[in-house]
């Protein structure tokens, strides 16, 4: 059975039915108006500021020529225009491209050539980087440059400079039709293994991912809303859909304090009433060493999440100590399938914590075999995922959308297991297994226990070739005091790893370093740091 719209205008009924991201921010917006709904250093913004602003950039990009669906790219740091920028692309129908700001200016232009942007718009801070990119994208025409009177120059590379405040002049809201099947954003993965590849991303798997992030971590709708510091950064799915959007879902207040500073994190806390913290593991440890931490009033904070690395548990056990008040709970997911896909309850915080938790109530996961087929529990595979949370599909790579939607699930790429009560396990990537004497060892276990020692601060396990093991376990490892010996540090982090790893689990080779190389958000590039070993006598 189907209705007979043909008496109906197409935008008309397009206005009334569709689930967009960017009416997201007009709903809340008409209940929340006057409520903060960004903090940067530039001060407050409320709910109807940055939805009318949303509104004039949308509607300056269009006018300026961009097309339903093209991308335009974002090179802004966290700040409320860059949400607003986000939502006017969403509004319009255009595709959002945040970039990477660790990226080199020639990786930049090498994501921006090939997604064919053809419109930027940059923090006038990053005209320098502009510059260097506009050179190697000679498509890329329209610029768009934000900052303070002053700051923005006429022209950049040759193109002739537009200012954010004149694109967005025009308020007036948007009639324009956006199915909830078009892209909202693409955002490029890291690519530590090669070039990095473009998810595209519909807005019904944005939109339902932010109810379902919101249901999870307990955002309160109405008059007792969120409030959450971002450190991490906008232009990763992480920050992004799993952080803002649920939070502006429900009316809540997202802080940017613009970058990671524990003593002025702490005062966000206590100064706003946060109710949630997001944070690397890294993070919450120096957090921990704040010397003003004992005297805080830190009793507003209802959860503290953390993800993206595993966490000992003592560390998991002085943060609840510390936010007498919270939760402290992991949620996982990727770029290709919106965060979170997994969350652990309040349940597993003893029981489970080593694990992933179960799947949220939007997406099913689901261990396969080689072949496809699904796993009993307890079997080790690869996990795999179903729900409107799984991208759109990869930019101009059908090779890897054809692997990536095989017999009908999303790959993930992670190894693992689920248990008889549906939680998911994570043992490793699979391209992150080290493979040694014929045995298989999982680098994130390792990694766990070395992170037990009182000499490692950080780490990270890789397989180095090894003419006798194929592979050897070699610890990358930061120590705890960089002024210790090496070599007895080195004696004393194999003789603990020996008291909780089988043997062929123990590290072969422990190689202490200054810093590892690690992504936008924490993650360690494994790839980079097996060729620095390997090339390491």
């Amino acid at each position: 059975m189907r209705p007979d719209l043909s008496g109906v205008d197409p935008l008309d009924y397009n206005l009334a039915t569709r689930f967009v991201v960017g009416d997201l921010l007009t709903r809340a917006a008409r209940l929340f108006g006057g409520r903060v709904a960004v903090a940067d250093v530039d001060g407050d913004h409320t709910y109807a500021q940055l939805d009318a602003a949303a509104e004039g950039v949308g509607r300056g990009l269009l006018q300026a020529g961009v097309g339903h669906q093209q991308p335009v790219a974002l090179l802004m740091g966290n700040s409320w225009r860059f949400a607003a920028t986000f939502f006017g692309c969403a509004k319009a129908g255009l595709v959002a491209l945040p970039v990477n700001l660790m990226l080199s200016p020639a990786e930049i232009a090498w994501i921006l050539a090939d997604a064919g942007t053809g419109t930027v718009v940059a923090d006038a801070a990053l005209v320098g980087v502009l510059e260097q990119v506009l050179s190697e994208v000679p498509g890329l025409r329209r610029v768009v440059v934000a900052g303070a009177a002053g700051t923005v120059p006429a022209a950049v590379a040759g193109r002739q400079v537009v200012t954010w405040d004149a694109v967005g002049a025009d308020r007036t809201p948007l009639r324009v039709a956006v199915d909830e099947r078009d892209i909202v954003h693409c955002l490029y993965t890291s690519g530590t293994t090669a070039r990095p590849k473009g998810v595209l991303t519909s807005h019904l798997a944005v939109h339902v991912a932010a109810l379902s992030n919101a249901l999870q971590v307990g955002h309160r709708y109405g008059a007792e809303a969120s409030v959450l510091p971002i450190v991490l950064p906008l232009f990763h799915t992480t920050a992004l859909d799993t952080l803002l959007l649920p939070l502006l879902l429900t009316g809540g207040t997202a802080v940017l304090p613009g970058g990671f500073d524990p003593e002025g994190l702490l005062d966000v806390v206590e100064q706003r009433g946060a109710t949630h913290l997001m944070l690397l593991p890294m993070m919450y440890a120096a957090l921990l060493d704040s010397p003003s931490l004992a005297g805080r009033d830190l009793s507003s904070v209802r959860l503290c999440i953390y993800a993206m690395a595993p966490m000992p548990p003592e560390r998991i056990a002085r943060i609840a100590e510390v936010f007498p008040n919270a939760q402290v709970l992991l949620g996982s997911g990727q770029t290709e399938c919106v965060p979170a896909t997994v969350f652990q309850w309040p349940a597993h915080q003893q029981t489970k914590a080593a694990s992933w938790g179960p799947p949220v109530a939007t997406v099913e996961a689901q261990i396969l075999s080689p072949d496809g087929q699904v796993l009993s529990p307890g079997a080790t595979g690869e996990i795999a995922y179903r729900g409107p949370h799984a991208m759109s599909g990869y930019w101009n790579n059908p090779k890897a959308n054809t692997e990536a939607f095989a017999h009908g699930w999303f790959h993930s790429g992670d190894v693992g297991h689920v248990d008889d009560e549906g939680v998911v396990w994570f043992t490793d990537r699979l391209k992150d297994i080290v493979k040694t004497g014929g045995e298989n060892v999982s680098s994130v276990e390792v990694e766990r226990v070395l992170l037990g020692s009182p000499d490692v601060a950080d780490c990270a396990v890789v397989g180095v070739p090894d003419e006798r093991w194929g592979e050897a376990v070699t610890a990358v490892v930061v120590l705890a005091d960089p002024a210790a010996d090496r070599a007895a540090a080195a004696g004393r982090i194999v003789a603990h790893c020996r008291t909780q790893l089988a043997g062929f689990q123990v590290p072969k080779q422990v190689r202490i370093v200054d810093a590892l190389p690690k992504t936008a958000t924490g993650k360690v590039q494994k790839a980079e740091l097996r060729a620095a070993v390997a090339r390491q006598p």
